[in-house]
């Protein structure tokens, strides 16, 4: 009706907020605020090396965070990414520092087993209709004894930077005589920007935010579900691989049966961004900003003098806190 007030406030009705969008301008605002916080209770915080270590973090999350972003919107989710990191970072390094392959080699065969294991997640949830929750748990498990079998039980260590196969470690940090220079939120930012087009912009990406929506409508519209729900993992899966590409340029070396816990931050990130829990809703460039609020967490805290049972109870909260958000902006669109 014409004389019908408008909902929301000053803020939530502000052009520019509902044109960015409510979620993100509010996330932004809660890192401007955290980082304010951390610099203010610790100088040490304030240093350049901080921020290094803010980005470092980052990275593997971050594209951990893309491919479960496509499985949440789709209803589902992907546990499998955090131990699957590991694994697929373990199975790269291993063919470069035992058999001898050439970085090129170890950092495709790393991308491939996560999609590997990507397109078993999909043929167990899309093909098979398994609980996602439940099939990625399986595979999580997995993967997790997976790397551990590939590599005997030992830790693996990718090509130093100093050493000419330690070229890809420029790929994330580029060292100068003074300082590292973070330049691997470049390639991140690339993913955002080509992932962002890919869901909101292509046929598959709307059908994936369809099968999320509405399944079954979705299905009797004509769409091949079972297509275009196995991409998500597939995506997922590929990220993941990427992800551990990015975890062995971050760290010395990889050690077996790690990764457990890595995949809640991720989904996190991606809940804190604005992805729904329930499908049907999320953007990638949210995801980038609820993952660098963990960053911000994870990388802040110790600083604080709070230590690790610390940072993961806070952590916990904070995704509660997120799922809880998610949970009453369904009911209030219901």
């Amino acid at each position: 009706m014409a004389g019908k007030e408008k909902k929301g406030n000053a803020f939530t009705n502000n052009p520019i907020v509902r044109a960015i969008g409510v979620q993100k301008v509010v996330v932004v605002l809660v890192i401007v605020l955290l980082a304010a916080f951390f610099c203010i209770k610790s100088p040490a915080f304030r240093q350049y090396a901080t921020l290094v270590s803010i980005f470092d973090y980052s990275y593997y999350i971050s594209f951990m965070a893309i491919g479960v972003t496509f499985c949440l919107i789709t209803g589902g989710n992907d546990l499998s990414v955090g131990c699957g990191m590991i694994c697929y970072g373990l199975f790269g390094g291993h063919l470069i520092t035992k058999v001898g392959m050439p970085v090129g080699v170890g950092i495709l065969a790393t991308i491939l087993l996560g999609v590997l294991i990507g397109v078993l997640n999909a043929v167990l949830v899309a093909v098979m209709d398994l609980p996602p929750f439940i099939a990625t748990l399986g595979t999580m498990m997995i993967t997790r004894g997976l790397g551990s079998i590939l590599t005997g039980g030992m830790s693996v260590t990718w090509p130093a930077a100093a050493v000419e196969q330690g070229w890809f470690r420029s790929i994330f940090k580029l060292r100068t005589a003074t300082r590292i220079i973070p330049i691997g939120f470049l390639l991140v930012l690339v993913c955002i920007f080509v992932m962002s087009i890919f869901l909101n912009k292509t046929r598959p990406g709307r059908y994936i935010i369809a099968i999320g929506s509405n399944k079954e409508a979705t299905r009797l519209s004509g769409v091949n579900v079972v297509k275009y729900q196995s991409i998500a993992y597939i995506i997922s899966g590929f990220f993941a691989g990427l992800a551990g590409v990015a975890y062995a340029a971050t760290f010395q070396a990889i050690a077996p049966g790690t990764g457990a816990g890595l995949e809640l931050d991720a989904i996190a990130g991606a809940i804190i961004g604005g992805t729904s829990m329930n499908g049907g809703v999320g953007t990638i460039t949210g995801t980038l900003l609820g993952v660098f609020v963990m960053s911000l967490l994870k990388t802040g805290l110790p600083y604080i003098g709070l230590q690790a049972n610390w940072q993961q109870i806070i952590t916990g909260l904070v995704l509660i806190l997120a799922i809880f958000i998610d949970v009453l902006k369904n009911k209030k669109t219901a």
